[in-house]
This record gives C-alpha cells, structure tokens and sequence, in this order.
C-alpha cells in the first residue's frame, strides 16, 4: 500500500495512518469509535452536546487538536440534535444511527484497502496502453482524471465529515474547498437561519438511509481539462477563429417555463451552477442551486475531499450521485420534504444514470461580460464540461488504424485539417432550458425526438483536431459499433440560468453561449440552418454594440426582434432569472 502514488496523494486529507502496510485508525481512535458503536448505554452519547463532546475527543485521538473548529459548531450541533429534533426521533438518531455510524467508520480501513486493490481493474489500460489510474487521489488541477468510489466507500467518508476527521490545516494551500461538517452546524447557530436546518435534515436523512440499507452502487468523478497546449490525444482549448469559422450546424432547444433540472425524466446531462469551488456553499450557508443539489444528492459531497479549484478550461463532472430527499423552495425558502426514493437505472459500472456536469461561470462580470474575453472564456468552460473527450479517442484511433482514409467520394483524406471545418459526428441530442419567475425552477430535458434536448456525449465525438472529411463515416461507425448501455447518442444536456443569480450574468447571453457550446458537440439542424460560427459572429456584434453602449436590448431581442411570441423553435421569457 505505501508504494501507491494515489494512496500517498491523498493520505495527508484522511484522519487514518498506515502501519505495516495496512491502513488503520490511531489506537486511541479505534477505542473511542468502539465505544460509540455499542450505543449510548455504554458511550453516555444522547444528545447533541454530549456528541459534539465525543467528536472532540475523537479529533483529539487522531492528533487534529491544534486545529480549531468554528467557533459556534458546538452550539449548531446542540441545537440541532437537541431542540430542532423530536425526542422519539432523537432517541432513534442516538440509539441507532450513531452506532450504525460509528461501524461504519470502523470498517473505513478495510473500505479504502478493497477499493485500491480492486480499483485498477475498472478499466484495462488508456488511450496510450497505459492503466487508467481510478483510486481515490487528489485530482489536482491540469489534471484530467477519474475516481470511481463505491457508495459505501462514500458513506464511511462522509461519516467523517459528520464527525469533523478531515485535517484540514493544509487545504487551503491545496486549494480544496472545506469538508468537515463544524461549518454546516454553525450557521444554524449562529444565524438562525430555516433554510440551514432543513440543509442538515437532508444530510440526517442520507445518514438513516445508509444506515438503515447501505446501496452497493458507484460513482464516478471525473476533473475534464481542454489542455491549453497541442496534445495528440485531446481537443485543445479552443480559439476565437475557431468558434468564429466553426460550421457545425445549432442543435435544437427549447425555453421552458417550468421544472428542476434533476426532476427531468430522461437521461441527461445535468448541468450544476457551480462555484470554481466544487460544492460552493453547500457545508457553509449557502442554498441555491449546487447547494440543493449537493443537499439532496449528499454523494456529490464527498468530491469536496479531493478535487481542487477549477480553472478556465477545467470542468468536472460526476455519474451515478443518487438522490435521497424530496425538497420544495430555494435559498431562504428551501425546505426538506422527506424521502425521494431514486428510480433511475443503473449503468454497467454500477452507477446510476445521473450524470451531472460542474461548470463554473465568471463571477460578477458585469460589462466584461459583453468583451469577447468573457465570450471566449464561457464558451469554452461550458464547451469542457458537455465534451466527452473519450470518444474524440475512439475517432482519434480509427484514423490511425486507417479506418477512414477516404471520404465519400474516395478521395484521400490523409493531411485534411479538421479546424477547417470544426463539426462533430452526427448525434441525436439537444439542449432544454427552463425558465421562470420563481428562481429554483431550472432546466429539463424533453425525450428523444423532441426539440429539447441537447447532445453531450456524443457531442464529444467531436473530431475538430483531425481530419474532417471523415466525421460523418465516424458517426455511422460509431453508431454502429457501440455496444451496450454506455452508448450515449441520444441523451441531451438539462440546464438553465447559469451564472445568472448571485453570479450577475446575463441570462440571455449565457443562454446563448450555452447553445453554441452544445451545438459544437452536436449535429442538429434548426430550420434557420445557423451554424455555431454564425450565431458566435452575430455574438461578437452584439458585443460590441452593447459595450459601445449602441444598443439596450437583451441579445435575443436584438438578434430576432420579429420573433413570434410563440415560436415552435424557440420560445424565450423576458423573466429569466437563477
């Protein structure tokens, strides 16, 4: 175990230590654990200030007493367990669910040694012959990557959190967003606030899920990278010539009026607002929209643990988080409804078909939004989080394999420049977004056939940085030669405002650069017949109307001020809000 590189990345972030090659917990740690497995009777554990005690005494045992918690935690979690909860709930969290817990953390050492040993065995090697590395690590940034954790696994890590196990004196530095539970409980406390009690009973009601069945499923987490540099093997970050002369064809979407992005029924990729901090303010007092999603979803969690900041050209994105609580409200008015029991179908990893992608937009960018900079930048943040690079791979091989050496009219295609042409592999996607006046209402994606969705994945077949009379046979090759259920030509991307609330975007501009970044994975056709380097050149001369200050109008009212209120292609709200 001690030779392993992801092992020794992330052991200084974990409360454990390796010893004889083996990973274990402190002695005095494992005593104290023990003791609050056998229930109250014997740890004197029933009520929140007593817990909050032992979690001191715990932190104590594994050396974190030079490392402070917030200053009201003690008095957050007291309120919590002891006035905001029912006694016969209470009875029930301490009688069953601490136990159940600390179990659980008992098992953590034995949890991590399975996950390595089994770990490398997920994939066979990379696109350069290699293992693909899938061990829980500190992904950092610049480095494109994926962990694949079992919701086990994720269980015993976010009962650390609970119990504040988590160093945290070097994160920071690691630019790693916080992960222990003290900055959850203290703004209960200490601002008083509903909205940050119903935060904690949705985690409270993952805990009793867990306890009370343990799923067995996975998760992937994925740090996606458009490399700043030329690279063999990837699509580069993009230019503005690139976007400017790309000729791929807008995919089809619609503006609705209604729905939450993770209330869509069909298999989509589902787009988190988030912060260049994975999670945001989701264990401080933040409640919008990664917040909630974090809150209801509690898995997404754990990637607060190993992921750092996110650059420009980062994205990150995660499959199979299952959902366990029902909500109503947004920010202040967010209130926990009680169980969700997920139905979504499970991928041959393991993994529910949840997939959601983290983008982060520019924070209050006010008139540089309206710079071709700011376009630049949106455009490819968004553009990294839809792509799948794997599949420009799979294209990428098949050419060097001289699987397509010709084009249809058997020329040959050898040394053709793909940039000339900038377009994708044809796929069956489209984007949804939904809008309204109530701001939690986001976007959903429609079924197959309709106008609404948006491509991701096959989006990512996109072969700009090779050769291009080639792209429609990869498409049909592709089509054919996929197998199973990880083929994902027909599911779209669910997004809506992004970067449009507390962020100060503009709603119709971000839309738009949304609808160009999934058009530039995919390959519908509207009737206009647009292409992504048209509308981004009729972008560019809004742009600079609206910094001259020649023009007030919002982009869409400027682009098509004859737009029918009621179009069958497009229909767009002048309420949008995050």
């Amino acid at each position: 175990m001690e030779n392993r590189e992801d092992l020794n990345s992330i052991l200084p972030l974990l409360p454990l230590i390796l010893r004889s090659s083996s990973l274990c917990w402190p002695s005095k740690a494992l005593e104290s654990l023990k003791a609050l497995s056998r229930g109250p009777q014997y740890s004197q554990v029933n009520s929140g200030a007593i817990l909050f005690d032992a979690i001191v005494d715990l932190r104590d045992s594994i050396g974190l007493s030079k490392e402070r918690l917030r200053l009201h935690a003690a008095d957050g979690y007291a309120l919590f367990f002891d006035d905001l909860m029912d006694r016969v709930e209470s009875g029930k969290w301490f009688g069953e669910i601490i136990p159940s817990l600390a179990s659980l953390l008992l098992r953590l050492p034995s949890l991590l040694e399975d996950h390595y040993r089994n770990t490398d065995s997920i994939f066979s090697e990379g696109k350069d012959g290699s293992i693909i590395t899938t061990g829980l690590r500190l992904l950092g940034s610049q480095e494109a990557g994926i962990v694949f954790l079992s919701q086990e696994l994720i269980g015993a890590l976010l009962a650390c959190s609970f119990f504040c196990l988590f160093p945290t004196l070097n994160r920071s530095s690691k630019h790693l967003p916080t992960i222990n539970f003290d900055n959850l409980f203290e703004p209960l406390y200490s601002q008083g606030n509903q909205s940050q009690e119903h935060k904690i009973k949705c985690i409270i009601h993952y805990f009793k899920r867990i306890c009370l069945c343990m799923p067995m499923g996975f998760v992937s987490f994925e740090r996606k990278v458009l490399p700043l540099k030329h690279s063999p093997f990837c699509i580069v970050y993009p230019d503005a010539d690139f976007w400017s002369k790309s000729i791929a064809p807008l995919c089809s979407f619609k503006v609705l009026h209604s729905g939450l992005i993770e209330d869509q029924q069909y298999e989509a990729l589902e787009v988190d607002f988030a912060n260049k901090y994975i999670g945001g303010g989701a264990l401080h007092s933040g409640c919008v929209q990664e917040e909630i999603r974090f809150m209801i979803n509690p898995e997404l969690i754990v990637s607060m643990l190993f992921l750092p900041s996110m650059e420009d050209n980062e994205a990150i994105e995660i499959i199979g988080a299952e959902r366990f609580s029902n909500y109503r409200g947004y920010a202040s008015s967010f209130r926990f409804l009680g169980d969700y029991l997920d139905k979504k179908p499970i991928d041959s990893m393991g993994r529910r078909k949840t997939r959601i992608v983290a983008i982060d937009a520019l924070c209050n960018p006010r008139m540089t939004q309206y710079r071709l900079e700011g376009l630049l930048r949106e455009a490819n943040k968004a553009f990294c989080g839809f792509l799948d690079q794997s599949k420009y791979q799979q294209y990428l091989k098949l050419f060097q394999e001289g699987s397509f050496s010709r084009d249809k009219s058997g020329q040959d295609i050898d040394g053709a420049d793909i940039k000339a042409r900038n377009i994708l592999p044809a796929g069956d996607e489209s984007l949804s977004i939904r809008t309204c006046d109530h701001v939690s209402e986001k976007a959903s994606c429609s079924s197959p056939g309709t106008q609404l969705k948006l491509p991701v994945s096959s989006a990512s077949d996109e072969a700009f940085n090779e050769r291009a009379s080639g792209v429609e046979l990869i498409g049909n090759y592709y089509q054919k030669h996929s197998q199973g259920p990880e083929s994902q030509n027909n599911i779209g991307i669910a997004t809506g405002n992004w970067g449009c609330g507390a962020f100060g975007g503009d709603p119709e501009l971000k839309c738009t650069i949304q609808w160009l970044a999934a058009s530039q994975v995919s390959q519908w056709i509207l009737l206009q017949e647009w292409t992504v380097g048209d509308l981004w050149n009729m972008l560019i001369e809004y742009l600079s109307q609206k910094w001259n200050g020649e023009t007030r109008a919002g982009f869409l009212s400027w682009l098509l001020p004859s737009l029918p209120e009621h179009d069958d292609m497009i229909t767009v709200t002048s309420s949008m809000s995050e």
